[in-house]
């Protein structure tokens, strides 16, 4: 039998691709606005961190 089989036996199954899509997309709102909201000296100092050698 098929995987989609077992997948059309379970009881609200259909609301897991919804909230999938959900934190996905909340995720990569959240992410763009950190992005879009840090200023340059602490995109610098996280872009330096794997070349920094004194700790």
């Amino acid at each position: 039998m098929k995987f989609t089989y077992y997948l059309e036996k379970i009881a609200g199954v259909s609301i897991y691709p919804v909230v999938s899509l959900l934190l996905f997309v909340s995720f990569f709102v959240l992410v763009t606005l950190w992005v879009l909201r840090t200023d340059r000296q602490t995109i610098k100092h996280l872009e330096n961190l794997p070349l920094d050698n004194d700790q």
